[in-house]
């Protein structure tokens, strides 16, 4: 099998593959608050919209055709303005919209960008959620990453008032649920596949992002991927599970060209990263302004017990704790990007209970940019991570497959009366938001 590298080589060249096309870009530092962002603080939501295989690619979850969204875009949008949101975590279907290299249907994405604009929602493009198209098979494809780049870059065209991106939503949940975990798509279970799968999907997102940049040089790159721990009470800690605690960096410091550990560096050599790949990304970060997004459910943190059970903690370190340590490692601004509970009634303490987490951080400094309740209208599945075709409705939405409010769309509306004027950074009503150093506005 080729590499992804000789696949970008052969189809972009060495100064596309080097960043140098678009002024250096895999050296840019982009971890500056950005010239022209909104000083107020970005509340929103999202619309699920996943779009992985299973069956072994014989069934194609599509979570906005489960949802009914297809047919009532116009209706959640208007439910998004309602709320008094105006930023919106959006996904497109990525894997009907490009159909083969050079075949594109933007039929339904044009319907909903245009009804977007026309509400004056800002956007965070979500450009692959968890699959892709049929015809590049799945991720241990090399190919990906040039296929991808070449989309991203006819929706920085056909879009060119969008700013804000995910170029691939949660790369680490993505390789491992599709490779590791054998879940989704190509359902590998094997270290090698990940490492495979992780390779191409962070490749891809970089090759994105500067096809992006390319349109819109001032883009901003909100990276949402899960912040995830397992507490191992043993103890003597076992090395697989403290393997898997470091390893819950490794898309992003693939993407940030932070070294890993390692320990970790090893684990990536043995399974199949060569060197000459692992230098391309070290070379620097993507081109644009990037924002550091930490999803964070309960379910994300487990306890493994003496005997091996894993059950899940809930909120032992929570959001606060977690993203502080992503944040020390990366030193990115952040975005608190998905959140949610099953439970309609206990939704409404999840919430406030993540928003006491924002305040905290941003009471340290961290430049927090951002909330999301995710998602707009409850989801279907998840409970079993997609991995059976069931229905079986997660009460987790702002609204309920209905369109009726659940309880948690109230308290959301009343965090919004309350903090909506808030600024992205602690006390930053007094400062202007540039490339220049901070100067005060108001005489003290």
């Amino acid at each position: 099998m080729k590499s992804f590298l000789t696949e970008i080589k052969e189809h972009f060249g060495s100064g596309n593959y080097d960043g140098d096309e678009f002024g250096g870009a895999r050296g840019h530092n982009g971890s500056g608050l950005p010239t022209g962002l909104p000083n107020n603080f970005m509340f929103a939501t999202g619309i699920e919209c996943s779009y992985p295989t299973i069956d072994h690619g014989k069934t194609r979850r599509d979570l906005l055709a489960e949802c009914d969204h297809y047919n009532r875009y116009k209706e959640d949008l208007g439910l998004v303005k309602e709320l008094g949101l105006k930023v919106l975590r959006y996904g497109l279907p990525y894997y009907s919209i490009q159909q083969s290299p050079d075949k594109y249907d933007w039929e339904f994405a044009d319907l909903a960008m245009a009804e977007m604009q026309r509400l004056g929602i800002t956007p965070i493009l979500d450009l692959m959620h968890f699959g892709v198209p049929d015809w590049l098979g799945n991720f241990q494809n090399p190919e990906l990453p040039v296929h991808f780049a070449a989309y991203c870059e006819e929706v920085a065209k056909r879009y060119p008032w969008v700013r804000y991106y995910t170029p691939v939503n949660e790369i680490y949940v993505t390789a491992k649920s599709s490779a590791k975990d054998g879940i989704w798509n190509e359902q590998l279970k094997s270290d090698k596949g990940f490492v495979t799968a992780l390779k191409h999907t962070v490749a891809a997102s970089i090759m994105g992002t500067q096809k992006i940049a390319k349109h819109r040089p001032d883009c901003v790159i909100v990276q949402s991927e899960s912040a995830e721990f397992t507490h191992e009470l043993r103890a003597e800690h076992t090395p697989t599970v403290q393997l898997e605690n470091k390893l819950r960096f490794t898309s992003l410091d693939l993407l940030y060209a932070h070294q890993p550990e390692g320990e970790v560096l090893n684990y990536l050599y043995d399974n199949g990263m060569t060197r000459q790949e692992y230098d391309w990304f070290m070379a620097g970060e993507p081109p644009g302004y990037q924002v550091m997004g930490n999803d964070y459910y309960g379910r994300n943190e487990k306890i493994m017990l003496p005997n091996g059970e894993i059950c899940t903690s809930m909120d032992v370190l929570g959001w606060y704790t977690i993203t502080h340590d992503y944040y020390q490692r990366y030193k990115k601004p952040v975005m608190h990007t998905e959140t949610n509970v099953f439970d309609a009634q206990e939704a409404p303490t999840w919430l406030w209970k993540q928003w006491v987490n924002v305040l905290r951080i941003r009471k340290e400094g961290v430049p927090v940019l951002g909330f999301t309740w995710y998602s707009l209208i409850d989801q279907v599945d998840w409970e079993t991570g997609l991995a059976q075709k069931k229905g079986t409705v997660n009460a987790c939405g702002l609204y309920d497959l209905d369109r009726k409010p659940r309880p948690v769309a109230e308290a959301y509306k009343m965090l919004l009366q309350e903090y909506g004027q808030i600024t992205i950074v602690p006390h930053g009503e007094l400062f202007e938001v540039t490339e220049r150093p901070a100067t005060l506005k108001v005489e003290v």
